[in-house]
């Protein structure tokens, strides 16, 4: 559980201007410029609204880019979820996951779908209010349950589909999740916590109001 867990670093891909791609790609014509599975797609604002296309199209491309990392070294990647309003969520972990080795693979055979799609699956759009909300509650049990450094999240506060907000080293307790005070506030907020986690799934992510 990600809010159980102190936030870990991750490996920054290297950003590509136009890579040559070998395979799940179209070929002829000038390709789109292939983001980084790390950064923001060409013209991409946090998971918003593809400049052109329907949405059934921008659906369609999403689909065609998490085939594509599926078929290319993370069999279990989800596909993106595309909200009613524009916002794309993406299942990150497998990501996040992934070897240095997997991730270059996918950039290279990839890169050009999920720039068709204006998918970065690493970016994902400000967390929506019922995730912070729920993220709210939580973190106030968490403080009232002797985690007094534990600070409210936000809509910018990072998060991880499926795991909650992430917690920054000085809301953890001396001792980390070994520790009483952990223990202790784990047990007791458990209900809340599994009410954020629940809210930051694909699932939940779809409704984003």
């Amino acid at each position: 559980m990600r809010r159980h867990v102190a936030s870990y670093a991750i490996a920054v891909l290297a950003a590509s201007a136009a890579v040559a791609v070998a395979g799940c790609a179209g070929s002829g014509g000038s390709s789109p410029e292939v983001p980084s599975l790390s950064q923001s797609a060409p013209g991409d604002q946090g998971g918003g609204v593809q400049p052109d296309g329907s949405g059934s199209a921008r659906a369609s491309e999403l689909h065609a880019a998490a085939e594509c990392i599926r078929q290319h070294g993370i069999p279990g990647y989800a596909d993106p979820v595309l909200t009613s309003s524009g916002g794309v969520y993406s299942d990150s972990r497998p990501i996040q996951n992934a070897s240095q080795s997997a991730r270059d693979a996918i950039e290279q055979v990839c890169g050009t779908l999920l720039a068709q799609a204006n998918l970065s699956p690493l970016d994902e759009p400000p967390a929506p209010p019922q995730l912070v909300r729920a993220g709210v509650v939580a973190a106030e049990c968490l403080r009232a349950h002797g985690l007094p450094n534990v600070q409210d999240p936000t809509a910018q506060t990072p998060y991880t589909p499926g795991h909650g907000f992430g917690m920054r080293a000085s809301e953890i307790p001396a001792g980390g999740k070994a520790s009483p005070a952990w223990q202790h506030a784990h047990q007791a907020c458990l209900a809340q916590i599994t009410a954020e986690l629940q809210a930051s799934t694909l699932g939940s992510l779809s409704n984003d109001g």
